[in-house]
């Protein structure tokens, strides 16, 4: 595993919710992780119990996370080590009240 990988791996364990996006929660750098931000507001996840990582300061961490989930995109959201998805995934689990559920179960 690589340097990158073992960091990220130690972020997906350690955390309770860990939001690999662009950007940070105050300042989103593009409109998916944005959103993705908005969902977990919406799904009442406190900013102090959530942990970002801006893909964008470590290109290491941003191809890493990639091939970490075998997910092409980002954002990614991991909650209790699990991954779940990016936003669009995230957008329909929210809807569906599945990704509340998921949350309030796990944090």
């Amino acid at each position: 595993m690589s340097d990158a990988q073992t960091q990220i791996d130690q972020l997906v364990k350690s955390n309770d919710i860990v939001l690999f996006m662009k950007g940070s929660a105050s300042f989103p750098m593009c409109g998916f992780s944005g959103r993705a931000i908005q969902i977990l507001k919406a799904c009442g996840v406190e900013p102090r119990t959530l942990k970002t990582v801006n893909v964008l300061e470590d290109d290491g961490i941003r191809q890493g996370i990639k091939e970490y989930s075998n997910w092409p995109t980002i954002p990614q959201l991991y909650v209790k080590g699990e991954f779940i998805g990016g936003s669009d995934i995230m957008m329909e689990m929210y809807e569906s009240g599945e990704l509340h559920q998921l949350i309030a179960g796990k944090s």
